[in-house]
């Protein structure tokens, strides 16, 4: 009998099961296209770099206190 590490079964149950699926590919790219219009095109367009922008170089710090500190 052959004893492999539970981490390796894991592996190969996951390897096996997507080696396998049809619908699944489809689901799991399109779940990867929402993540990646979420995380990149919301990040261009709606999130600016606002302390990059504002902040001199090098005392990114200063302006965060310093806005922090002045909206109480």
């Amino acid at each position: 009998m052959q004893h492999r590490s539970f981490i390796y079964r894991v592996y190969d149950l996951y390897r096996d099961g997507f080696r396998h699926m049809r619908l699944g590919k489809t689901l799991w790219l399109i779940v990867l296209v929402k993540l990646f219009v979420i995380f990149v095109v919301l990040k261009l367009f709606f999130f600016p770099n606002f302390i990059g922008q504002h902040a001199k170089e090098g005392e990114e710090d200063a302006f965060v206190a310093t806005q922090l500190l002045e909206r109480e």
